[in-house]
C-alpha cells in the first residue's frame, strides 16, 4: 500500500511547537526501541554491545549508560589517521590513552583497530578529489557511512557484537512489520528502521548520518538520544570519568583541527590564479592562492582589499567593499567574486547519490505506518537543509533518473554549495540525503 509523505505545512513557529510536543510523547513511547527488542530475546547480560570509543565524553558516557543498563559492553578505539599534528603530537595516541583510562574506570575491555588504509581509500581520497574538482566536500558524512558504520561493524562482529553503539546525538526507531493476516512480527526481515532527531536539537547529528541504510541502522544503538550535552557532562562526572570536561573534537573527521591551507598543501599543490568580478566586464581584481581554499559565500580571507603582505594583489581602481565568492571555474582556474549578495541566492538544486533511509514497498506495511514518513511518490514536499547548522527549509522534492533529485525551495537559499549534502526531514525523522551537484 503506497502512501505519500505526510508533511506539516503550518508556519515555522507552529511546526516547531508541534514537533516539540510530539517528540515528548513519542520519545516516552519509543525511547529504547532497539534495546527493548533485544532484551525480549535474551537477558541483557548476554547481549554484547561494542561501543566506538573516541576518547571524548560522548562515547564514554554512551558506554557507561549501556553498562549500567546491564549489557555486556566492549570498547573499541579506531585509529584512522596516523600523522602527528603541527606540534608533533600524535592525537590518535593521546585519545587512545583516554580510551584506556575510560575502560579502566568502567571495568570494560578495550581494543584498538587500525582503519587508516580504509579511511584514506574511501574517505580522504574522495575528499581530495572533490576539492580538486572545485567542490566543497563533507568528509564527516562519508566517514560515518564508510568507516564508523562500515568496517567498524564488521570488526565488532568478530568480538561477538549484537549491536554497535556510538556517542552520536541521534536515535533509531524500529517499526514492526505486519505479516500473515495482520500479526506483528518483531523478527520479520521487513521491519523498518528510522533515523530520528535527538532531544538536544543543538547537537543533532542526523545530518551527518543521512547516508546510513537499513542494514546499518538495524545494528546501531545511540544511547544519547534522550540526553542534552550538559546532561552528558554531568553523567560523566557521576561515572567518575576523567574526560568529563574534555573539549569536543573539531576539524576534519579523525584528522582533527589543523591549519587547513598548510595541511592541504601536503596533498594538493596549489595553483595561483585570477580573481575576477562576476559581471559582464569580468574585471581582474587580484590573484587567489588555489581554488580549493575557497568556498561559495566566503567573504573573509579572499585577498581583495587586504595588505600587500596578503597572497592576493588588488587591481588598480578596484572597489574593495564586501566581496563574496560566488563561483569557481576549475577549467580556467578562476575565482569569481561579487559585491552583489543576490548572486548567492538560489531557489533550487540538483543532488546525486541520494540515500533514502526508508522507501515505500507496495507489499509491505508497518505498524503505525501512517505516522512515519516513507518515500513513495515521484514528487513530494518535506523540509531540507543544505548545511549542518542551517534551519530546515520547506521544499518540494522531485525524483529524477539515476538516483538524482531536484529540490525546489519555498524561499531562495544563500550559498548552496556543490559537494555539500542536502538532507531531508519530516518532523523528527531524517529521510536521507544526497550530494549537491548543481
Amino acid at each position: 500500500m503506497n502512501k505519500t509523505l505526510k508533511i506539516d505545512k503550518t508556519d515555522k513557529v507552529d511546526k516547531a511547537n508541534k514537533v516539540d510536543k510530539a517528540n515528548k510523547v513519542d520519545r516516552a513511547k519509543a525511547g529504547k526501541v532497539d534495546i527493548a527488542i533485544k532484551a525480549n530475546k535474551a537477558d541483557k547480560a548476554n547481549t554484547t554491545v561494542v561501543v566506538g570509543l573516541s576518547g571524548g565524553v560522548d562515547s564514554a558516557v554512551s558506554a557507561a549508560l549501556l553498562k549500567e543498563q546491564g549489557y555486556k559492553v566492549i570498547g573499541v578505539f579506531m585509529h584512522n589517521w596516523e600523522e602527528s599534528d603541527e606540534s608533533g603530537q600524535c592525537l590518535s595516541e593521546l585519545d587512545f590513552a583516554d580510551v584506556k583510562a575510560v575502560g579502566a574506570t568502567l571495568g570494560i575491555p578495550v581494543y584498538s583497530v587500525n582503519f587508516a588504509k580504509q579511511y584514506r581509500e574511501n574517505v580522504f581520497s574522495h575528499f581530495l578529489a572533490e576539492l580538486k574538482a572545485g567542490r566543497t566536500p563533507n568528509p564527516d558524512v562519508l566517514c560515518n557511512r564508510e568507516i564508523k558504520f562500515g568496517p567498524f561493524i564488521d570488526y565488532a562482529k568478530t568480538l561477538g557484537a549484537d549491536y554497535v553503539a556510538t556517542g552520536h546525538y541521534a536515535g533509531v526507531e524500529r517499526a514492526e512489520c505486519f505479516c500473515g493476516g495482520g500479526a506483528i512480527e518483531p523478527t520479520c526481515c521487513k521491519a523498518r528502521y528510522y533515523l530520528v532527531k535527538p532531544k538536544d536539537t543543538n547537537k543533532d547529528q542526523t545530518y551527518f548520518l543521512c547516508q546510513l541504510n537499513q542494514k546499518q541502522l538495524s545494528q546501531i544503538l545511540f544511547p544519547l538520544q534522550h540526553y542534552t550535552k550538559d546532561e552528558v557532562r554531568q553523567l560523566a562526572k557521576k561515572y567518575n570519568l576523567h574526560i568529563a570536561d574534555k573539549k569536543d573534537s573539531t576539524g576534519i573527521c579523525f584528522v582533527g583541527k589543523r591549519n587547513f591551507k598548510e595541511f592541504l598543501q601536503n596533498y594538493l599543490p596549489a595553483q595561483v590564479g585570477q580573481i575576477k568580478e562576476s559581471n559582464a566586464d569580468g574585471r581582474v581584481l587580484g590573484t587567489h592562492t588555489g581554488l580549493m581554499y575557497y568556498t561559495i559565500g566566503q567573504r573573509k580571507g579572499i585577498g581583495i582589499g587586504e595588505t600587500k603582505k596578503s597572497a592576493g594583489g588588488v587591481a588598480s581602481g578596484a572597489d574593495t567593499s564586501a566581496y563574496f565568492v560566488v563561483d569557481k571555474d576549475v577549467s580556467t582556474n578562476t575565482l569569481y567574486v561579487s559585491t552583489n549578495d543576490k548572486l548567492l541566492y538560489s531557489s533550487s538544486l540538483v543532488a546525486d547519490n541520494v540515500n533514502w533511509i526508508v522507501s515505500a514497498n507496495s507489499e509491505q506495511q508497518t505498524a503505525n505506518s501512517d505516522q512515519r514518513p516513507e518515500i513513495s511518490d515521484k514528487s513530494f514536499e518535506c523540509y531540507a537543509k543544505v548545511r549542518y547548522r542551517q534551519a530546515e527549509q520547506q521544499v518540494k522534492v522531485t525524483l529524477l533518473d539515476n538516483g538524482k533529485v531536484q529540490v525546489d525551495f519555498k524561499e531562495a537559499q544563500r550559498a548552496i554549495t556543490k559537494g555539500q549534502y542536502v538532507v531531508f526531514y519530516s518532523d523528527r525523522y531524517c529521510l536521507g540525503g544526497g550530494v549537491i551537484i548543481g
